[in-house]
């Protein structure tokens, strides 16, 4: 099954799961490069419904909010990625710098957040019945992944020549 849907097909898909009654669990991000921290927050958010949406910032959307050198991989392999996982039932990618279009489009029945956000800071907070919030892992981080490689391939280049 092809997990990756535009928001009218997934809309369409929604709207027959909501009447079966399953609830609808949305969360969003970059997901950049997958980490632990990825997989903890996409599984507790698959606890808390019955289909996990995972809404991924196109690469213009990612641009805008985390800088021109992100991301480093490209919308379709993100979401590849994503749709790869077990506990993901649907990725969707979305042009605009925030979900919230999305959110109030497809209407899921709850949200799901890194504890990084506050709630009230979490986008769609206002058009969901519930929002949960995942304690993050420590550690585990896109930017400090992507800084260990930066000051691990310096180290290397001094020694060797690629």
């Amino acid at each position: 099954m092809n997990k990756i849907k535009s928001a009218q097909a997934l809309k369409k898909i929604l709207t027959e799961l909501k009447k079966k009654g399953k609830k609808i669990v949305f969360t969003n991000g970059c997901f950049d490069i997958l980490h632990p921290g990825h997989i903890r927050i996409l599984r507790q958010a698959k606890e808390k419904g019955d289909v996990l949406v995972v809404g991924i910032n196109s690469d213009t959307s990612a641009r805008k909010i985390k800088g021109s050198m992100r991301p480093v991989l490209d919308g379709k392999a993100r979401a590849l990625n994503i749709s790869a996982l077990e506990c993901v039932d649907y990725v969707v990618l979305f042009k605009n710098k925030t979900p919230y279009t999305l959110i109030r489009y497809l209407r899921p029945h709850y949200l799901v957040k890194g504890s990084d956000w506050r709630h009230k800071d979490i986008i769609g907070n206002d058009l969901v019945e519930k929002v949960y919030r995942v304690k993050l892992m420590k550690n585990y981080s896109t930017t400090s992944i992507i800084n260990k490689i930066i000051a691990n391939w310096k180290k290397c280049t001094h020694q060797k020549k690629y």
